[in-house]
């Protein structure tokens, strides 16, 4: 009897099924994320070392003279920390950060007390550290957000494992404002009281200490009888802070 022969099938190989939307957002959004952490990660090692050049600030307050049809000043001029006085390092941490050398990156008891005098209705307090302060001046936007506020925690953990405490303090002064039109602390030092950083005294350090919550209303010399109190407040504190040990 002759058997029938069975013809085998070919074996059909499964087409990759088409992406969805969704794995195809997700895919973008995670090839954004790898690019922004290998960039970010990348400017904060470049930046332990080079003197940084620019920040988001000064183009900020450049579009704001224009608007006010008031000339675009920007006097920064960055200094060695070797340059700039031991007085001026004790007066911002007794003014904006007195725990600057113990935590790292984030003073928690100072934001729980901010928020508990927010919520009293006292004068509004952020309770940032230093450290979030330079981080947020030199990678960052001003502003209140959610998404600002938590990238600044993103970058306060970088600079603090990557820079250091000396090497953000050296950021902090060579970078914030103090004053219209004033970034750092020798164009500072120049504006207010004609001297190099390296030559301010004790009380000069905390005048322009002193003026830091606003210091395009305030004034480091001839100020007000209340920048004249914060003076004297903040070479007090000074006196605690026996030797700067980063």
């Amino acid at each position: 009897m002759a058997t029938k022969k069975v013809q085998a099938k070919p074996i059909q190989k499964k087409k990759n099924e088409p992406k969805t939307r969704k794995q195809k957002i997700f895919r973008f959004l995670f090839k954004i994320l790898l690019w922004f952490l290998g960039v970010s990660i990348f400017f904060v090692i470049v930046f332990k070392w080079v003197p940084i050049p620019w920040t988001p600030l000064m183009t900020i307050r450049g579009f704001e003279h224009r608007e006010d049809g008031k000339k675009t000043v920007c006097r920064h001029d960055w200094v060695p920390i070797e340059d700039i006085s031991v007085n001026v390092q004790k007066a911002v941490i007794a003014s904006e950060d007195a725990n600057f050398l113990t935590h790292n990156g984030f003073d928690f008891g100072a934001i729980q007390k901010a928020m508990d005098n927010n919520e009293k209705g006292k004068k509004i307090k952020g309770g940032s550290t230093i450290s979030q302060q330079t981080a947020k001046n030199v990678f960052l936007w001003q502003g209140r957000s959610y998404l600002r506020k938590g990238l600044e925690a993103y970058f306060t953990v970088l600079i603090e494992l990557i820079w250091g405490k000396e090497r953000i303090m050296e950021v902090y002064l060579n970078s914030i404002e103090m004053g219209d039109g004033v970034y750092g602390i020798e164009a500072a030092s120049e504006y207010w009281y004609d001297k190099k950083a390296s030559a301010l005294t004790k009380r000069q350090a905390a005048g322009i200490a002193a003026i830091l919550p606003n210091p395009r209303k305030f004034k480091a010399n001839n100020s007000s009888s209340y920048i004249e109190r914060r003076k004297t407040r903040i070479m007090k504190h000074m006196g605690y802070i026996r030797k700067l040990q980063y």
